[in-house]
């Protein structure tokens, strides 16, 4: 089997995405639940006697179950994803610590990208018209550095930016060195978080690792059109764009019909890229998503034929089904064109500041 190179990869995934619209794959956590997985399909032999209950820890499943992994990338490829994530969203010391797993985090890491790109590669040797591509993904923490944990004390934190950024650091070493083609900073809810990760990837760069794209996506997490932490879109663009990453976008906590707004503003902002990957409608009393795929589809064909997206896929609730029928209905539709800005001082608390 001919294996394209690392660098081969990148400058296809940026070629292509000048012609058409990239398509992500969808949701994780709902297919697996799908599987109906027991205790001991966390656990295996790696884990038999590990203190507390490990059920719910997907990431793990990169190490105890690793054909249910490979067989997800298989689906969204071939669903028509160009892109499909390391199965790493909460792969990182802090986020592991609530199952008493830090010790696994590296190796997580370092086989959900082999993984991944295992099943891109034979994806790309039967159909080399359709190269597929890794994205890293680099989840949330449950700890904020923007937000106090104490209503009492605004000042106070569970954890510090350097915490934070070690275990951004640990995280990227290993996506790295599995393989991937970009790093995909996802679900932000906090954008101090984002920027330790940001850092993080940067100084490997500087340290001679091989420079890959970012892919940066913040979440709005209600009607408000806020982060959590309390940014409007443009106010997030003008905090993370120093990174000059390949794609900026939101993903979760809306779907597509709330989200729409806020993407239209970050595509009249941003000098890049721009992605979304909304849910499957909203949560209904059940915490389940009900609309259809064709209905998913719908709405995102509407946002690639008004032009305000590169990139799109599928978060909460949505499956390979939803990705196939978001595939073929933009399939053929002109991606996004990069708007140029005139220079400008652009700085950004809440909300955003531009000086000319």
């Amino acid at each position: 089997m001919q294996v394209m190179t690392r660098a081969e990869r990148i400058e296809a995934l940026k070629r292509i995405s000048r012609e058409r619209i990239l398509i992500l794959d969808g949701s994780w956590g709902v297919m697996f639940q799908k599987e109906g997985l027991s205790e001991e399909d966390f656990r295996a032999d790696l884990f038999p006697d590990h203190p507390g209950q490990l059920k719910g820890n997907n990431d793990i499943l990169c190490l105890t179950r690793p054909d249910l992994v490979s067989k997800l990338h298989d689906a969204y490829y071939a669903a028509g994803a160009d892109i499909s994530e390391t199965n790493t969203f909460s792969a990182t010391w802090i986020a592991q610590e609530d199952y008493k797993l830090e010790s696994a985090v590296r190796d997580i890491n370092l086989r959900g990208a082999q993984l991944a790109r295992e099943v891109a590669d034979r994806w790309t040797a039967a159909e080399p018209d359709k190269p597929r591509f890794v994205a890293g993904s680099i989840g949330p923490l449950n700890k904020m550095l923007s937000m106090s944990s104490d209503v009492n004390d605004p000042g106070a934190r569970l954890i510090t930016f350097d915490q934070v950024y070690d275990a951004y650091r640990e995280q990227v070493l290993a996506l790295h060195e599995g393989g991937v083609d970009l790093y995909l900073i996802e679900t932000i809810t906090d954008t101090l978080n984002c920027k330790a990760a940001i850092k993080a990837i940067l100084d490997l760069e500087d340290e001679g690792y091989e420079a890959l794209p970012i892919w940066i996506s913040g979440t709005i997490t209600d009607r408000s059109g806020r982060t959590l932490s309390g940014q409007t879109a443009e106010a997030f663009w003008n905090s993370v764009k120093h990174a000059k990453p390949f794609a900026v976008g939101f993903n979760c906590a809306l779907g597509a019909d709330l989200m729409r707004p806020h993407i239209a503003e970050l595509a009249r902002v941003a000098d890049t890229l721009v992605a979304a990957y909304p849910n499957a409608g909203l949560p209904n009393a059940m915490g389940q998503y009900d609309e259809e795929p064709h209905e998913t589809a719908h709405e995102l064909h509407e946002w690639a034929k008004d032009g305000i997206v590169n990139i799109l896929g599928g978060c909460c609730g949505t499956t390979p089904d939803h990705i196939r029928h978001v595939a073929d209905e933009v399939r053929g539709v002109t991606p996004r064109q990069i708007p140029e800005r005139p220079k400008a001082m652009r700085l950004a608390g809440l909300e955003p500041f531009e000086l000319v």
